[in-house]
Protein backbone atom coordinates (compact mmCIF):
# COMPACT_ATOMS: atom_id res chain seq x y z
CA UNK A 1 0.00 0.00 0.00
CA UNK A 2 1.38 3.40 -1.17
CA UNK A 3 2.49 5.58 1.77
CA UNK A 4 0.57 9.31 1.55
CA UNK A 5 2.42 12.17 2.96
CA UNK A 6 -0.52 14.50 4.28
CA UNK A 7 -0.12 17.00 6.77
CA UNK A 8 -2.78 18.08 9.35
CA UNK A 9 -3.62 14.23 10.47
CA UNK A 10 -3.26 14.30 14.02
CA UNK A 11 -5.79 11.45 14.89
CA UNK A 12 -3.95 7.57 15.24
CA UNK A 13 -6.75 5.87 13.62
CA UNK A 14 -7.56 8.05 10.81
CA UNK A 15 -3.40 8.10 10.23
CA UNK A 16 -3.49 3.97 9.95
CA UNK A 17 -6.85 3.82 8.24
CA UNK A 18 -5.29 6.24 5.48
CA UNK A 19 -2.19 5.27 4.87
CA UNK A 20 -0.55 8.25 6.17
CA UNK A 21 3.21 8.80 6.95
CA UNK A 22 4.39 7.71 10.66
CA UNK A 23 7.08 7.35 12.12
CA UNK A 24 6.52 4.96 14.76
CA UNK A 25 6.68 6.69 18.47
CA UNK A 26 4.41 4.05 20.06
CA UNK A 27 7.06 3.20 22.51
CA UNK A 28 5.97 6.17 24.02
CA UNK A 29 2.95 3.79 25.41
CA UNK A 30 5.85 1.21 27.24
CA UNK A 31 7.60 4.15 28.74
CA UNK A 32 4.66 5.81 30.36
CA UNK A 33 2.91 2.71 31.52
CA UNK A 34 6.28 1.38 32.64
CA UNK A 35 6.85 5.05 34.46
CA UNK A 36 3.75 4.34 36.61
CA UNK A 37 3.28 8.11 37.36
CA UNK A 38 -0.38 8.85 38.48
CA UNK A 39 -1.02 12.05 36.56
CA UNK A 40 1.82 13.84 34.39
CA UNK A 41 2.32 16.85 32.24
CA UNK A 42 4.91 17.01 29.35
CA UNK A 43 5.50 19.96 27.71
CA UNK A 44 6.87 20.47 24.00
CA UNK A 45 6.68 22.80 21.22
CA UNK A 46 3.14 23.10 19.17
CA UNK A 47 3.51 21.23 16.05
CA UNK A 48 5.74 17.86 17.81
CA UNK A 49 3.27 15.31 18.05
CA UNK A 50 1.60 15.90 21.20
CA UNK A 51 -2.06 15.39 20.15
CA UNK A 52 -0.96 12.65 17.86
CA UNK A 53 0.01 11.41 21.11
CA UNK A 54 -2.38 11.36 23.00
CA UNK A 55 -4.69 10.35 20.53
CA UNK A 56 -2.48 7.03 20.10
CA UNK A 57 -2.33 6.21 24.01
CA UNK A 58 -6.98 6.49 23.44
CA UNK A 59 -6.91 3.84 20.53
CA UNK A 60 -4.86 1.55 22.35
CA UNK A 61 -6.22 1.98 26.01
CA UNK A 62 -9.71 2.71 24.83
CA UNK A 63 -12.54 0.14 25.36
CA UNK A 64 -13.70 1.85 22.02
CA UNK A 65 -11.14 0.29 19.82
CA UNK A 66 -11.32 -3.60 21.80
CA UNK A 67 -9.90 -5.83 19.43
CA UNK A 68 -8.20 -3.40 17.10
CA UNK A 69 -5.17 -5.31 17.21
CA UNK A 70 -4.41 -3.96 13.18
CA UNK A 71 -3.75 -0.84 14.45
CA UNK A 72 -0.79 -1.85 16.42
CA UNK A 73 0.37 -4.94 14.60
CA UNK A 74 3.75 -4.20 13.25
CA UNK A 75 4.78 -1.11 16.00
CA UNK A 76 7.18 -1.03 18.87
CA UNK A 77 4.16 -0.96 21.89
CA UNK A 78 3.11 -4.71 20.58
CA UNK A 79 6.46 -6.54 21.14
CA UNK A 80 5.57 -6.00 24.72
CA UNK A 81 3.31 -9.18 25.26
CA UNK A 82 1.91 -7.51 29.30
CA UNK A 83 0.81 -4.20 27.15
CA UNK A 84 -0.87 -6.42 24.13
CA UNK A 85 -3.38 -7.89 27.26
CA UNK A 86 -4.49 -4.15 28.00
CA UNK A 87 -5.08 -2.71 24.62
CA UNK A 88 -8.55 -1.51 24.37
CA UNK A 89 -9.54 -2.63 28.18
CA UNK A 90 -10.07 1.23 29.53
CA UNK A 91 -12.81 3.62 29.52
CA UNK A 92 -10.93 7.00 28.35
CA UNK A 93 -11.91 10.34 28.42
CA UNK A 94 -9.78 12.31 26.10
CA UNK A 95 -10.38 16.34 26.04
CA UNK A 96 -8.85 19.01 24.66
CA UNK A 97 -8.50 23.25 25.34
CA UNK A 98 -7.55 23.58 21.64
CA UNK A 99 -10.31 25.71 20.69
CA UNK A 100 -10.86 27.55 23.98
CA UNK A 101 -9.62 30.59 22.15
CA UNK A 102 -13.06 32.52 21.68
CA UNK A 103 -13.01 34.51 25.21
CA UNK A 104 -12.00 38.04 24.14
CA UNK A 105 -14.04 40.38 22.50
CA UNK A 106 -12.00 43.62 21.33
CA UNK A 107 -15.04 45.94 21.60
CA UNK A 108 -14.98 45.17 25.11
CA UNK A 109 -11.14 45.13 25.80
CA UNK A 110 -11.49 48.60 28.07
CA UNK A 111 -14.64 47.96 29.58
CA UNK A 112 -15.71 44.51 31.43
CA UNK A 113 -13.06 41.60 31.15
CA UNK A 114 -16.08 39.50 32.86
CA UNK A 115 -17.66 39.45 29.31
CA UNK A 116 -14.56 37.91 28.38
CA UNK A 117 -14.14 35.66 30.95
CA UNK A 118 -17.21 34.47 30.83
CA UNK A 119 -17.02 33.32 27.07
CA UNK A 120 -14.09 31.29 28.21
CA UNK A 121 -15.43 29.89 31.06
CA UNK A 122 -18.46 28.91 27.88
CA UNK A 123 -15.90 26.97 25.66
CA UNK A 124 -14.18 24.97 28.26
CA UNK A 125 -17.94 23.68 29.36
CA UNK A 126 -18.70 23.58 25.69
CA UNK A 127 -15.52 20.66 25.97
CA UNK A 128 -17.22 18.82 28.99
CA UNK A 129 -20.73 18.77 27.48
CA UNK A 130 -19.18 17.26 24.87
CA UNK A 131 -17.97 14.44 26.16
CA UNK A 132 -21.19 13.65 28.23
CA UNK A 133 -22.71 13.21 25.22
CA UNK A 134 -20.60 10.65 24.35
CA UNK A 135 -21.84 8.52 27.49
CA UNK A 136 -25.61 9.75 27.75
CA UNK A 137 -26.21 5.84 26.91
CA UNK A 138 -24.82 4.33 30.01
CA UNK A 139 -26.38 6.70 32.06
CA UNK A 140 -29.99 4.96 31.03
CA UNK A 141 -28.44 1.68 32.69
CA UNK A 142 -30.45 0.69 36.40
CA UNK A 143 -27.26 1.01 37.95
CA UNK A 144 -27.65 4.83 38.24
CA UNK A 145 -30.44 6.55 39.91
CA UNK A 146 -32.32 9.55 39.45
CA UNK A 147 -29.66 11.45 41.13
CA UNK A 148 -27.09 11.12 38.36
CA UNK A 149 -29.05 11.37 36.07
CA UNK A 150 -30.36 14.63 37.06
CA UNK A 151 -26.65 15.55 37.21
CA UNK A 152 -26.02 13.85 34.16
CA UNK A 153 -28.74 15.98 32.44
CA UNK A 154 -27.05 19.20 34.31
CA UNK A 155 -23.84 19.23 32.08
CA UNK A 156 -24.42 21.38 29.12
CA UNK A 157 -23.05 24.64 27.77
CA UNK A 158 -24.42 26.73 30.59
CA UNK A 159 -23.95 24.51 33.36
CA UNK A 160 -22.75 26.80 36.71
CA UNK A 161 -19.28 26.89 37.39
CA UNK A 162 -19.09 24.82 40.38
CA UNK A 163 -20.88 21.58 37.93
CA UNK A 164 -18.06 22.26 35.37
CA UNK A 165 -15.17 22.09 38.01
CA UNK A 166 -16.60 18.61 39.64
CA UNK A 167 -18.27 17.01 35.76
CA UNK A 168 -15.16 14.65 34.93
CA UNK A 169 -14.34 13.86 37.92
CA UNK A 170 -18.65 12.62 38.04
CA UNK A 171 -18.11 10.98 34.66
CA UNK A 172 -15.06 9.29 35.82
CA UNK A 173 -16.88 8.15 38.78
CA UNK A 174 -19.92 6.80 35.93
CA UNK A 175 -18.03 5.47 33.82
CA UNK A 176 -16.06 3.06 36.53
CA UNK A 177 -19.33 2.00 37.84
CA UNK A 178 -20.68 1.27 34.48
CA UNK A 179 -17.48 -0.26 32.84
CA UNK A 180 -16.05 -2.09 36.45
CA UNK A 181 -12.52 0.09 36.11
CA UNK A 182 -11.02 3.13 36.69
CA UNK A 183 -10.59 5.34 34.11
CA UNK A 184 -7.74 7.13 32.01
CA UNK A 185 -8.16 10.88 31.63
CA UNK A 186 -6.12 12.69 28.71
CA UNK A 187 -5.77 16.67 28.32
CA UNK A 188 -4.49 17.89 25.00
CA UNK A 189 -3.42 21.84 25.09
CA UNK A 190 -4.31 22.40 28.93
CA UNK A 191 -2.25 25.91 28.45
CA UNK A 192 -3.78 27.64 25.70
CA UNK A 193 -6.77 29.13 27.50
CA UNK A 194 -3.76 29.75 30.24
CA UNK A 195 -2.39 31.89 27.43
CA UNK A 196 -5.41 33.30 25.96
CA UNK A 197 -6.20 34.61 29.47
CA UNK A 198 -3.33 36.59 29.79
CA UNK A 199 -2.46 37.72 26.20
CA UNK A 200 -6.11 39.70 27.04
CA UNK A 201 -5.82 40.46 30.53
CA UNK A 202 -7.98 38.26 32.25
CA UNK A 203 -5.52 35.73 33.88
CA UNK A 204 -6.57 36.63 37.52
CA UNK A 205 -10.37 36.08 36.83
CA UNK A 206 -9.37 32.78 34.91
CA UNK A 207 -6.96 31.32 37.21
CA UNK A 208 -9.81 30.68 40.22
CA UNK A 209 -11.96 28.51 37.89
CA UNK A 210 -8.96 26.44 36.04
CA UNK A 211 -7.05 25.39 39.92
CA UNK A 212 -10.31 24.22 40.93
CA UNK A 213 -11.18 22.15 37.68
CA UNK A 214 -7.53 20.31 37.47
CA UNK A 215 -7.74 19.68 41.10
CA UNK A 216 -10.93 18.41 40.81
CA UNK A 217 -10.40 16.26 37.88
CA UNK A 218 -6.67 14.99 38.54
CA UNK A 219 -6.37 14.71 42.47
CA UNK A 220 -9.72 14.71 44.55
CA UNK A 221 -10.58 11.51 41.53
CA UNK A 222 -10.90 8.41 43.19
CA UNK A 223 -11.70 6.66 39.62
CA UNK A 224 -9.07 7.98 37.39
CA UNK A 225 -6.29 5.09 36.91
CA UNK A 226 -3.92 7.73 35.46
CA UNK A 227 -3.46 11.48 33.61
CA UNK A 228 -1.95 12.50 30.88
CA UNK A 229 -1.58 16.63 30.16
CA UNK A 230 0.43 18.10 27.61
CA UNK A 231 0.89 21.54 26.50
CA UNK A 232 3.48 23.98 25.21
CA UNK A 233 4.63 25.57 28.44
CA UNK A 234 4.91 24.33 32.29
CA UNK A 235 2.36 27.16 33.95
CA UNK A 236 3.94 27.90 37.05
CA UNK A 237 2.25 25.37 39.92
CA UNK A 238 1.85 27.89 42.55
CA UNK A 239 -0.41 29.08 40.17
CA UNK A 240 -3.01 26.10 38.71
CA UNK A 241 -0.99 23.51 40.26
CA UNK A 242 -0.47 24.37 43.77
CA UNK A 243 -2.45 21.19 45.41
CA UNK A 244 -1.36 18.79 42.88
CA UNK A 245 1.42 17.48 44.70
CA UNK A 246 1.83 14.10 42.66
CA UNK A 247 2.10 15.73 39.13
CA UNK A 248 5.28 14.48 37.31
CA UNK A 249 6.60 17.24 35.04
CA UNK A 250 8.54 16.45 32.25
CA UNK A 251 9.72 19.38 29.94
CA UNK A 252 12.31 20.04 27.09
CA UNK A 253 14.64 20.07 29.69
CA UNK A 254 14.02 16.43 31.26
CA UNK A 255 15.40 13.56 30.05
CA UNK A 256 11.60 11.23 30.18
CA UNK A 257 10.59 10.74 26.70
CA UNK A 258 13.04 12.64 25.32
CA UNK A 259 12.43 10.90 21.78
CA UNK A 260 8.76 10.28 21.72
CA UNK A 261 7.97 13.78 20.34
CA UNK A 262 9.41 14.73 17.13
CA UNK A 263 11.44 13.12 14.63
CA UNK A 264 15.26 12.24 15.19
CA UNK A 265 18.03 12.96 13.05
CA UNK A 266 18.01 8.73 12.33
CA UNK A 267 14.41 8.46 11.63
CA UNK A 268 14.25 12.17 9.24
CA UNK A 269 17.54 11.11 7.45
CA UNK A 270 16.38 7.38 6.85
CA UNK A 271 12.58 9.08 5.34
CA UNK A 272 15.23 11.07 2.82
CA UNK A 273 17.05 8.22 1.98
CA UNK A 274 13.84 6.48 1.62
CA UNK A 275 12.27 9.02 -0.57
CA UNK A 276 15.39 10.01 -2.72
CA UNK A 277 16.17 13.01 -1.08
CA UNK A 278 19.50 12.33 0.37
CA UNK A 279 20.95 15.41 -0.85
CA UNK A 280 18.85 17.44 1.18
CA UNK A 281 20.07 16.13 4.55
CA UNK A 282 22.58 19.29 5.43
CA UNK A 283 19.77 21.66 3.97
CA UNK A 284 17.37 20.37 6.09
CA UNK A 285 19.28 20.21 9.23
CA UNK A 286 19.91 23.64 9.00
CA UNK A 287 16.27 24.54 8.68
CA UNK A 288 14.46 22.19 10.47
CA UNK A 289 17.07 20.85 12.90
CA UNK A 290 18.17 22.17 16.30
CA UNK A 291 15.83 21.23 19.48
CA UNK A 292 17.03 19.75 22.40
CA UNK A 293 14.90 17.52 24.76
CA UNK A 294 16.69 16.32 27.83
CA UNK A 295 20.05 14.65 26.91
CA UNK A 296 19.05 14.47 23.61
CA UNK A 297 20.15 16.56 20.55
CA UNK A 298 19.25 17.17 16.89
CA UNK A 299 15.14 16.48 17.27
CA UNK A 300 13.44 17.59 14.51
CA UNK A 301 10.04 19.64 14.05
CA UNK A 302 7.83 16.97 12.45
CA UNK A 303 5.28 19.07 10.85
CA UNK A 304 7.92 20.91 8.88
CA UNK A 305 9.69 17.32 7.69
CA UNK A 306 6.17 16.11 6.49
CA UNK A 307 5.94 19.02 4.51
CA UNK A 308 8.92 19.74 3.56
CA UNK A 309 8.51 15.56 2.11
CA UNK A 310 5.33 16.27 0.68
CA UNK A 311 6.57 19.44 -1.14
CA UNK A 312 9.50 17.44 -2.68
CA UNK A 313 12.02 19.07 -1.49
CA UNK A 314 10.77 22.75 -1.11
CA UNK A 315 12.54 24.86 1.62
CA UNK A 316 9.90 27.18 3.70
CA UNK A 317 9.27 27.88 7.02
CA UNK A 318 6.53 25.46 7.40
CA UNK A 319 6.67 24.95 11.34
CA UNK A 320 7.08 29.07 11.97
CA UNK A 321 3.40 29.60 9.61
CA UNK A 322 1.38 27.40 11.00
CA UNK A 323 -0.26 29.56 14.14
CA UNK A 324 -0.17 32.75 15.65
CA UNK A 325 2.89 33.99 16.99
CA UNK A 326 0.77 37.36 18.91
CA UNK A 327 2.32 36.35 22.53
CA UNK A 328 5.68 35.75 21.56
CA UNK A 329 5.57 39.43 19.52
CA UNK A 330 3.94 40.83 22.26
CA UNK A 331 6.03 40.18 24.72
CA UNK A 332 9.06 41.22 22.97
CA UNK A 333 7.05 44.34 21.29
CA UNK A 334 6.25 45.56 24.92
CA UNK A 335 10.23 44.55 25.87
CA UNK A 336 12.68 46.90 27.05
CA UNK A 337 15.89 47.98 24.34
CA UNK A 338 17.89 45.29 25.19
CA UNK A 339 15.14 42.93 24.66
CA UNK A 340 14.94 44.21 21.78
CA UNK A 341 18.68 44.43 20.90
CA UNK A 342 18.96 40.59 21.79
CA UNK A 343 16.52 40.30 19.14
CA UNK A 344 18.35 42.03 16.83
CA UNK A 345 21.56 40.04 17.90
CA UNK A 346 19.63 36.51 17.84
CA UNK A 347 18.58 37.19 13.94
CA UNK A 348 22.47 37.71 13.21
CA UNK A 349 23.23 34.56 14.47
CA UNK A 350 24.39 35.82 17.82
CA UNK A 351 23.50 34.39 21.18
CA UNK A 352 23.27 35.24 24.45
CA UNK A 353 23.10 34.00 28.30
CA UNK A 354 20.43 34.34 30.81
CA UNK A 355 18.97 32.47 33.51
CA UNK A 356 15.99 30.15 32.53
CA UNK A 357 13.15 28.92 35.27
CA UNK A 358 11.36 26.05 33.71
CA UNK A 359 8.05 27.42 35.27
CA UNK A 360 6.25 30.31 33.86
CA UNK A 361 4.48 32.82 35.61
CA UNK A 362 2.39 34.36 33.08
CA UNK A 363 1.23 36.81 35.68
CA UNK A 364 4.82 37.46 35.81
CA UNK A 365 5.69 37.93 31.94
CA UNK A 366 5.34 41.47 32.23
CA UNK A 367 8.68 42.98 32.68
CA UNK A 368 10.68 40.34 33.46
CA UNK A 369 12.60 39.62 30.32
CA UNK A 370 14.42 36.33 31.52
CA UNK A 371 10.84 34.99 32.26
CA UNK A 372 10.35 35.69 28.03
CA UNK A 373 13.68 34.01 27.24
CA UNK A 374 12.31 31.01 29.40
CA UNK A 375 9.32 30.89 27.68
CA UNK A 376 10.48 31.19 24.12
CA UNK A 377 12.78 28.25 25.07
CA UNK A 378 9.73 26.56 25.94
CA UNK A 379 7.79 27.10 22.79
CA UNK A 380 10.98 26.50 20.40
CA UNK A 381 12.05 29.78 19.56
CA UNK A 382 15.19 29.13 21.36
CA UNK A 383 17.36 26.57 21.50
CA UNK A 384 20.05 25.62 24.11
CA UNK A 385 24.00 25.00 22.78
CA UNK A 386 25.52 25.82 26.65
CA UNK A 387 24.66 25.79 30.15
CA UNK A 388 26.82 26.36 33.37
CA UNK A 389 27.02 24.28 35.25
CA UNK A 390 25.61 24.79 38.93
CA UNK A 391 27.25 24.02 42.42
CA UNK A 392 26.36 22.66 45.69
CA UNK A 393 26.83 26.66 46.70
CA UNK A 394 25.46 28.37 44.38
CA UNK A 395 21.21 28.36 44.68
CA UNK A 396 20.44 31.12 41.39
CA UNK A 397 18.48 29.54 38.18
CA UNK A 398 20.91 27.60 36.03
CA UNK A 399 22.25 30.04 33.04
CA UNK A 400 21.76 29.04 29.52
CA UNK A 401 23.35 29.70 26.53
CA UNK A 402 21.11 30.25 23.74
CA UNK A 403 20.53 30.88 19.99
CA UNK A 404 17.82 31.22 17.96
CA UNK A 405 16.50 27.53 17.06
CA UNK A 406 16.94 27.27 13.05
CA UNK A 407 16.37 29.15 10.00
CA UNK A 408 12.70 28.97 10.17
CA UNK A 409 12.66 30.78 13.05
CA UNK A 410 14.95 33.10 11.57
CA UNK A 411 12.47 33.80 9.04
CA UNK A 412 9.39 33.93 11.98
CA UNK A 413 11.39 36.70 13.59
CA UNK A 414 12.01 38.79 10.82
CA UNK A 415 8.52 38.82 9.77
CA UNK A 416 7.73 39.21 12.92
CA UNK A 417 9.70 42.37 13.46
CA UNK A 418 8.32 44.20 9.62
CA UNK A 419 4.63 43.49 10.93
CA UNK A 420 5.47 45.61 14.13
CA UNK A 421 5.49 48.45 11.27
CA UNK A 422 3.04 46.95 8.99
CA UNK A 423 5.36 47.06 6.00
CA UNK A 424 7.42 45.55 3.66
CA UNK A 425 11.31 44.85 3.68
CA UNK A 426 11.92 47.62 1.12
CA UNK A 427 9.51 50.58 3.08
CA UNK A 428 11.80 53.31 3.92
CA UNK A 429 9.10 54.35 6.33
CA UNK A 430 10.98 53.28 9.64
CA UNK A 431 14.14 55.07 7.97
CA UNK A 432 11.98 58.16 7.26
CA UNK A 433 11.37 58.17 11.02
CA UNK A 434 14.49 58.29 12.78
CA UNK A 435 15.71 60.93 10.29
CA UNK A 436 12.58 62.76 11.26
CA UNK A 437 14.08 63.00 14.43
CA UNK A 438 17.18 63.80 13.81
CA UNK A 439 16.15 66.65 11.97
CA UNK A 440 13.32 67.69 14.16
CA UNK A 441 10.91 67.37 12.17
CA UNK A 442 7.84 67.22 14.64
CA UNK A 443 5.02 66.93 11.82
CA UNK A 444 6.13 63.81 10.52
CA UNK A 445 6.81 62.34 13.81
CA UNK A 446 3.57 62.93 14.67
CA UNK A 447 1.97 61.92 11.47
CA UNK A 448 4.34 58.41 11.60
CA UNK A 449 2.94 57.43 14.83
CA UNK A 450 -0.43 57.99 14.46
CA UNK A 451 -0.52 56.18 11.01
CA UNK A 452 1.33 53.15 12.98
CA UNK A 453 -0.70 53.86 16.33
CA UNK A 454 -4.00 53.32 14.18
CA UNK A 455 -3.07 50.42 12.30
CA UNK A 456 -0.36 48.30 14.48
CA UNK A 457 -1.77 48.87 18.02
CA UNK A 458 -4.70 46.22 18.90
CA UNK A 459 -7.46 47.24 21.93
CA UNK A 460 -5.91 44.67 24.53
CA UNK A 461 -2.06 46.23 23.90
CA UNK A 462 -2.99 49.42 25.04
CA UNK A 463 -5.87 48.44 27.55
CA UNK A 464 -4.75 48.73 30.70
CA UNK A 465 -4.05 44.83 32.82
CA UNK A 466 -5.84 44.43 36.16
CA UNK A 467 -2.09 43.44 37.30
CA UNK A 468 -0.59 46.46 36.36
CA UNK A 469 -1.86 50.20 36.09
CA UNK A 470 0.86 51.53 33.81
CA UNK A 471 0.62 49.17 31.20
CA UNK A 472 -0.28 51.51 28.45
CA UNK A 473 2.59 53.57 29.35
CA UNK A 474 5.11 50.92 29.34
CA UNK A 475 3.66 49.46 25.99
CA UNK A 476 3.98 52.72 24.41
CA UNK A 477 7.41 53.03 26.04
CA UNK A 478 8.27 49.28 24.71
CA UNK A 479 7.17 50.25 21.25
CA UNK A 480 9.05 53.65 20.59
CA UNK A 481 12.24 51.66 22.07
CA UNK A 482 11.98 49.33 19.06
CA UNK A 483 11.95 52.42 16.74
CA UNK A 484 15.11 53.43 18.50
CA UNK A 485 17.02 50.13 18.22
CA UNK A 486 18.59 51.22 14.77
CA UNK A 487 20.27 54.07 16.20
CA UNK A 488 22.38 51.57 18.32
CA UNK A 489 25.78 52.28 16.28
CA UNK A 490 25.42 55.86 16.69
CA UNK A 491 23.75 56.48 19.99
CA UNK A 492 24.20 54.86 23.71
CA UNK A 493 20.33 54.30 24.38
CA UNK A 494 19.39 53.66 28.09
CA UNK A 495 16.09 53.61 29.35
CA UNK A 496 14.73 53.69 33.36
CA UNK A 497 17.95 55.15 34.44
CA UNK A 498 18.45 57.77 37.17
CA UNK A 499 19.04 61.12 36.70
CA UNK A 500 18.80 64.19 38.54
CA UNK A 501 15.83 63.72 40.78
CA UNK A 502 13.98 60.72 39.31
CA UNK A 503 14.06 57.95 36.44
CA UNK A 504 14.02 58.92 33.10
CA UNK A 505 11.81 56.84 29.80
CA UNK A 506 14.70 57.11 27.48
CA UNK A 507 17.53 58.97 26.69
CA UNK A 508 19.56 58.68 23.49
CA UNK A 509 23.58 59.96 23.96
CA UNK A 510 25.56 60.32 20.73
CA UNK A 511 28.90 58.40 20.36
CA UNK A 512 30.12 61.67 17.96
CA UNK A 513 28.78 64.51 20.04
CA UNK A 514 30.36 67.41 17.79
CA UNK A 515 28.13 65.71 14.98
CA UNK A 516 24.75 64.52 16.71
CA UNK A 517 22.68 66.18 19.39
CA UNK A 518 21.75 63.62 22.85
CA UNK A 519 18.03 63.15 23.41
CA UNK A 520 15.55 63.09 26.30
CA UNK A 521 12.21 61.31 25.32
CA UNK A 522 9.10 61.22 28.32
CA UNK A 523 5.91 59.40 27.35
CA UNK A 524 2.46 60.09 29.19
CA UNK A 525 -0.86 58.78 28.91
CA UNK A 526 -3.63 61.17 29.06
CA UNK A 527 -5.35 61.29 32.07
CA UNK A 528 -8.87 62.84 32.54
CA UNK A 529 -8.69 63.68 36.36
CA UNK A 530 -5.26 65.52 35.20
CA UNK A 531 -5.21 67.20 31.69
CA UNK A 532 -8.46 68.53 29.00
CA UNK A 533 -6.69 67.77 25.96
CA UNK A 534 -3.33 65.86 24.86
CA UNK A 535 -1.54 68.94 24.17
CA UNK A 536 -1.72 68.91 28.05
CA UNK A 537 0.00 65.94 28.78
CA UNK A 538 2.65 66.71 26.68
CA UNK A 539 2.96 70.01 28.67
CA UNK A 540 3.22 67.62 31.43
CA UNK A 541 5.53 65.39 29.88
CA UNK A 542 7.99 68.13 28.92
CA UNK A 543 7.51 69.45 32.83
CA UNK A 544 8.87 66.67 34.40
CA UNK A 545 12.03 66.51 32.49
CA UNK A 546 12.67 70.00 33.61
CA UNK A 547 11.45 69.71 37.31
CA UNK A 548 13.07 66.07 37.55
CA UNK A 549 16.44 67.69 35.76
CA UNK A 550 16.66 64.75 33.75
CA UNK A 551 19.29 66.52 31.98
CA UNK A 552 21.77 66.34 34.94
CA UNK A 553 23.61 63.19 33.70
CA UNK A 554 24.05 64.40 29.96
CA UNK A 555 25.18 68.08 31.55
CA UNK A 556 27.67 66.04 33.94
CA UNK A 557 29.33 64.43 30.84
CA UNK A 558 29.99 67.46 29.14
CA UNK A 559 26.78 68.07 26.72
CA UNK A 560 25.86 71.76 26.36
CA UNK A 561 22.03 72.40 27.05
CA UNK A 562 21.95 73.74 23.54
CA UNK A 563 22.74 69.94 22.25
CA UNK A 564 20.27 67.92 24.28
CA UNK A 565 16.73 67.95 22.70
CA UNK A 566 13.58 66.86 24.67
CA UNK A 567 10.40 65.21 23.22
CA UNK A 568 7.48 64.90 25.20
CA UNK A 569 5.09 61.75 23.40
CA UNK A 570 1.32 61.60 24.96
CA UNK A 571 -0.58 58.89 23.85
CA UNK A 572 -4.83 58.57 24.48
CA UNK A 573 -5.49 54.93 22.62
CA UNK A 574 -4.77 54.91 19.20
CA UNK A 575 -3.98 59.04 18.99
CA UNK A 576 -0.39 60.18 19.50
CA UNK A 577 1.18 63.75 20.33
CA UNK A 578 4.47 64.32 19.94
CA UNK A 579 5.63 67.75 21.26
CA UNK A 580 9.19 69.59 22.55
Amino acid sequence: MKVKHGLGYQNYEDMMSNHIFYIDKTNFITEWWEYADKVTLITRPRRFGKTLNLSTVECFFSNKYQGRDDLFEGRQVWEDEALRKLQGTYPVVFMSFASVKSGYDETKANENMLDNVEAMKTAVKQVISDKYAKYRDIIKSEMFDENDRAFFASVNDNMTDKTAHVAIRRLCGYLEKFYGKKVIVLLDEYDTPMQESWLYGYWNHALSFFRSFFVTTFKDNDSIERGLITGITRVSKESIFSELNHLEVVTTISDKYAASFGFTEEEVFQALDELKLSEHKQGVKKWYDGFTFGKHTDIYNPWSIIAFISKKGEYAPYWANTSSNSLVSALIQAGDVDAKKTVEDLMQGKSFTAPIDEQIALNQLEGNTNAVWSLLLASGYLRMIGREPLSAERKRRPRYTLTLTNMEVVFMFEDMVRDWFEMDAESSAYNDFIKAMLLDDLDYMNEFMNEIALKSFSSFDIAKNASCDDHPERFYHGFVLGLMVGLRDQYEITSNRESGFGRYDIVLKPYDRQKNSAYIIEFKVFKASKEKTLEDTVANALKQIEEKQYQMALTTDGFAPEQIRKYGFAFQGKTCLIGK
